[in-house]
């Protein structure tokens, strides 16, 4: 299976009206801190722009509306998986990622048989508190070697500059966050991204 290269996370729908027409092919919808209906009206609007401009939408976290709504994708994290019926989300045909940053994590990961698996966070990131520390890139080669062909996504402290060293320790994908949402211009930063990872 081939994923866009590029793959850029937001947390409303207003970024993805600003950013698909760019050509954006791949992106997450990751919500946070709404009420179930507002959750619900923002994936049924991402999903209606992802299909206007022919992307992907990845749903982070909320398993059973993106099953309800029909969606393709969800992404889901280790505390997400410890909830989520998977079988669920299976049956539904949706494809599923999943975030690692351990190998007893990874191990839990492959045994479900994901459609991706990130890691993270490769580099230092400012987005959430998190118990991991830098990940590096030789991590990255590590878990090329231990997940065979299954696409591997690489996120945390990514920037366009970043990247090709991402695709060299063997991500197939590289997720990009605070890059663009804090950039003081954030579409050119995704025309950058988009020319890196052609």
């Amino acid at each position: 299976m081939s994923l866009d290269r590029f793959y850029p996370i937001f947390d409303n729908t207003a970024w993805l009206e600003r950013l698909l027409p760019l050509g954006i092919k791949l992106v997450q919808l990751r919500i946070k801190d709404l009420s179930e209906d507002a959750v619900r009206s923002e994936i049924r609007k991402g999903k209606a722009l992802c299909n206007a401009h022919g992307c992907t939408l990845v749903v982070n976290d909320y398993w059973q509306i993106a099953i309800d709504e029909g969606c393709d994708w969800i992404h889901l994290g280790q505390e997400d998986l410890d909830v989520a019926d998977t079988d669920a989300i299976r049956k539904a045909g949706i494809k599923l990622g999943i975030s690692t940053h351990d190998r007893a994590e990874l191990n839990r990961a492959m045994a479900l048989d994901p459609d991706y698996v990130a890691l993270g966070p490769v580099y230092p990131t400012i987005l959430k508190k998190m118990k991991w520390h830098e990940q590096g890139l030789d991590k990255l080669t590590e878990w090329r070697g231990l997940i065979g062909g299954t696409p591997l996504v690489a996120i945390g402290g990514m920037s366009v500059e970043r990247a090709e060293g991402a695709f060299d320790a063997g991500a197939d994908v590289v997720s990009a966050v605070t890059d663009i949402t804090l950039n003081q211009d954030p579409n050119k930063r995704v025309l950058e991204w988009l020319e890196a990872t052609q």
